[in-house]
């Protein structure tokens, strides 16, 4: 399917004033037809009965909104553009998504509307526009649970930014164009989400090249976000929808684990830092045991200077301030 835009359509004010002057002069002479001249009146009754027909024919388009129309079940074309448009009065425009209410902008309203109940028992569903936004909106779909790579549940959101560029294609191809779009969004964040890892792990190869990268979902937020807008754009194209941007809005472990890699980070944070100081203090004991030399200071035999690390390596890597003991002896 192919979208056609019908253009030269934007005479509905010409077509309005018209029917107001036809029926401006019609109903006189329907009124003067009854004294004078019967078949007038006949003319003039057939006239005013069917000519309102003409006005279903008149549409009125916003910025940014189109209408895909359809006449006896076959696709004639699509309105785009604002104006004020005349079609052929038998056409009906076509939005099966209309009712479709998802967590994002340019939905019919915010709330769900509750069908009314009249006393006689039937139900009034409220009119909805079958017009169809070609605005950017967003979609903010609903968090979901996925394990990554190393089997670890992670919780992840996203929102995608699209727009529908082709109308015929997102009426026709598929049954509803939002659940539909919806739908891809879950499965492609599933499908990349499962290629990562949580946080940088060994080993791992997150490209598909074979060689182990460093790759994680916290750490390249960025290349998973574009990957998952391409998986998207590439399972949604035959609906005439553009993935302009896809962003992680939330990104977490999963409640039932989030307490243990807590304390599994708080872990490796930890051996980091005392990695470090103690690289640090044994820098600093050589630098000391070197300058005591070289400066003649004092000399220290291998028991002595064994001491003396020992001493230095406590004060320096020690969690509080060192409480010296002075020894006014000797050390034998």
């Amino acid at each position: 399917m192919k979208e056609t835009v019908l253009t030269g359509r934007k005479n509905g004010l010409a077509v309005l004033i018209g029917l107001i002057l036809l029926y401006v002069i019609a109903i006189p002479a329907c009124i003067l037809g009854i004294a004078v001249a019967p078949p007038l009146f006949v003319l003039c009754l057939i006239v005013m009965c069917t000519a309102w027909i003409l006005f279903l024919g008149l549409k009125v388009l916003g910025p940014q909104e189109a209408l895909v129309l359809t006449l006896f079940g076959k696709y004639v074309g699509t309105l785009k553009g604002e104006g004020f448009y005349f079609v052929n009065p038998f056409c009906v425009a076509v939005n099966p998504a209309r009712a479709t209410q998802l967590n994002q902008s340019g939905d019919v309203t915010t709330i769900q509307p509750v069908p009314a109940v009249s006393k006689e028992g039937s139900i009034n569903l409220p009119m909805l526009s079958k017009k169809i936004s070609l605005k950017v909106m967003t979609l903010n779909n609903n968090r979901q649970k996925i394990n990554d790579c190393l089997g670890n549940p992670v919780e992840i959101g996203i929102a995608v930014t699209w727009r529908i560029v082709d109308t015929a294609k997102a009426v026709f191809n598929v049954d509803n164009y939002k659940e539909f779009l919806s739908l891809q969004c879950d499965t492609a964040l599933r499908n990349i989400v499962r290629l990562y890892p949580y946080d940088m792990a060994p080993n791992i190869d997150t490209t598909g090249d074979g060689v182990a990268d460093d790759g994680s979902l916290r750490g390249s937020s960025e290349v998973v976000a574009s990957r998952i807008r391409c998986e998207i754009q590439d399972r949604v194209a035959q609906a005439g929808i553009e993935i302009i941007e896809a962003r992680i809005t939330y990104l977490a472990y999963a409640p039932e684990i989030a307490a243990v890699m807590l304390q599994r980070q708080q872990a490796s944070a930890i051996i980091d830092a005392r990695k470090m100081i103690v690289d640090g203090a044994v820098g600093m004991v050589e630098m000391a045991l070197e300058r005591l030399s070289q400066n003649q200071v004092v000399t220290l035999d291998e028991e002595r200077k064994a001491a003396m690390v020992s001493n230095l390596l406590v004060v320096l890597c020690g969690n509080h301030d060192a409480q010296p003991v002075v020894n006014s002896g000797s050390l034998y």
